[in-house]
């Protein structure tokens, strides 16, 4: 028995001598296994979008380790790139367990990263222009659409276009400022040289009077330039396929399409020469404006209608100055008479135009001329102004002389209605039942009253601003020549009598006895 047992504890000993010699071959011959001990997770097996990139120690050097990889794929793009990243660590407690080299884990992730590339944002330049936007791939593809839409009007390149910060925001935005290159010379030079005299000299130039300057002084062609639009300029990221090329771009905003502008009426205008001036079909023009029913709606003067002219997005404005040698009219001279109407006017002498030479600045937008601005003049032949003499009164109004009724027929040609009738209708007609109240469209004198062949019975008035309006076809007369009545007052009830083909009234209204259309003359 005491044998055994001596023999029992010479094995103990040897089992604790092999684990202390296999615990130094590990710390020594193997570095890389991870040490046990009772402390929970200690062993981490990583993947990135579901495929495996190695085992690490700890989720923190996994994160680590995601981040480098990330790092690393950004310093080889100077877009900005968006990858999907789904890290997966499941963690267990061992023993003995081997982790992966930094390197080579790293290296697992950004090749996974790039396979699974979802999209590469571009740095690039976003152009705003009202509610228009480009996008360009670089500042000078920015550069070069703002040089092409200045193209057809800077036609020798004098001048430069550079972006500036915008002082009026917040942000970094960009915006354009234009200059000369002579002008960014001349500073140049001046800064180079001595700079007091060559100042004080060209302050003397601008201190010069212009009846002093000769037409050799001036500076002739492209005097100024510049967009008439804001235009803002940001960097953004954008995918490659929101990027346009420069001649998509300078084909977008210079492209003339239709814009709706506001036009006043003027003295004398018509919705025919409105139209036709402005090259919009009569149908359009009375489509867009509410206030107008048909071509004949009457309009007044500082009415405002809504037209539409073709512009482009980006407009130019720009000026040239030339020397003109030309036949010119004086403006009209005109001579208030308080006794007449504002429809009446005397032309007192003719005009005669006459002769001169000028150097005149035009304003243009885009391709139009918009003003001339007179710099210098010298007369050769006085123009003789054409005078006028009009009246200042405001002239009285003619309003619809029954209440409802169905327009029947208009003024001017058309087919007889009746045997007899006139086919050059000096009127137009309302059918209404008989019986229907006729009022007087206007202030004035009852110049008849009674039968008047055709017309059956009539009343005709004479107003104060020299014209005068009929009503036809009366069942009843109310009134007595001579007799004077107001606007709006009855006169008369609505019939068929004479030449007629049912119940209506006819309505006249004559200037210097000749018949003229009522629907243009009536409030």
């Amino acid at each position: 028995m005491k044998k055994i047992h001596h023999y029992h504890r010479r094995f103990r000993l040897s089992m604790m001598k092999a684990g202390v010699w296999a615990a130094v071959i590990c710390a020594f011959v193997l570095p890389s296994y991870v040490e046990y001990e009772k402390t929970g997770n200690n062993f981490f097996t990583v993947s990135l979008n579901g495929v495996s990139v190695g085992c690490v120690a700890s989720e923190a050097l996994a994160e680590d380790y995601l981040m480098e990889a990330r790092r690393q794929i950004a310093a080889v793009n100077e877009d900005l790139v968006f990858i999907e990243t789904d890290l997966q660590i499941k963690g267990e407690e061992i023993l003995w367990g081997q982790v992966d080299d930094t390197e080579q884990v790293i290296a697992n992730m950004v090749r996974v990263m790039e396979e699974h590339v979802k999209e590469t944002l571009q740095r690039s330049y976003t152009v705003k222009i009202n509610e228009v936007s480009v996008n360009l791939a670089s500042s000078e593809e920015v550069h070069e659409l703002l040089i092409q839409a200045l193209a057809p009007y800077d036609t020798q390149q004098e001048y430069e276009v550079n972006l500036v910060l915008d002082d009026t925001r917040e942000v970094n935005v960009l915006t354009t400022q234009l200059q000369k290159k002579e002008d960014i010379k001349i500073t140049d030079d001046l800064r180079l040289s001595a700079g007091i005299q060559t100042e004080l000299d060209m302050m003397y130039q601008d201190d010069v009077e212009p009846e002093n300057i000769g037409f050799e002084d001036y500076e002739l062609g492209l005097v100024d330039i510049g967009y008439e639009d804001k235009i803002e300029i940001v960097e953004a990221y954008l995918l490659e396929e929101e990027l346009q090329t420069v001649e998509e771009a300078v084909n977008l905003v210079t492209k003339e399409q239709e814009t709706q502008v506001i036009y006043k009426v003027q003295s004398g205008d018509t919705l025919s020469e409105i139209a036709i001036a402005n090259n919009i079909p009569m149908e359009e023009l009375i489509a867009i404006n509410d206030a107008l029913e048909d071509e004949n709606t009457t309009i007044r003067v500082d009415q405002e209608l809504v037209i539409t002219v073709p512009e482009p997005d980006l407009s130019v404005i720009w000026k040239d100055e030339q020397i003109i040698t030309e036949d010119y009219e004086a403006e009209i001279q005109y001579v208030p008479n308080d006794d007449w109407y504002t429809t009446q006017k005397v032309t007192l002498q003719e005009p005669s135009a006459g002769r001169r030479k000028i150097v005149a600045v035009t304003t243009y937008k885009n391709g139009q001329a918009q003003s001339r601005e007179i710099l210098k003049e010298e007369i050769y032949a006085e123009a003789v102004p054409k005078i006028v003499e009009r009246g200042t009164k405001i002239p009285p109004t003619y309003v619809k002389p029954i209440s409802g009724g169905r327009l029947s027929s208009r003024f001017g040609s058309r087919s007889a209605p009746t045997k007899g009738a006139s086919t050059n209708h000096k009127g137009v007609d309302w059918a209404v039942p008989i019986g229907t109240a006729v009022v007087a469209s206007n202030a004035g004198t009852v110049t008849k009253a009674g039968w008047a062949s055709g017309y059956g019975y009539a009343v005709y008035i004479k107003h104060a601003d020299g014209r005068e309006t009929r009503y036809a076809h009366l069942s009843k007369v109310l009134v007595k020549a001579g007799q004077t009545v107001s606007q709006g007052q009855r006169i008369a009830l609505s019939g068929n009598t004479g030449r007629s083909t049912g119940p209506h009234l006819h309505f006249e209204i004559r200037i210097n006895g000749v018949a003229v259309d009522p629907l243009k003359h009536l409030n």
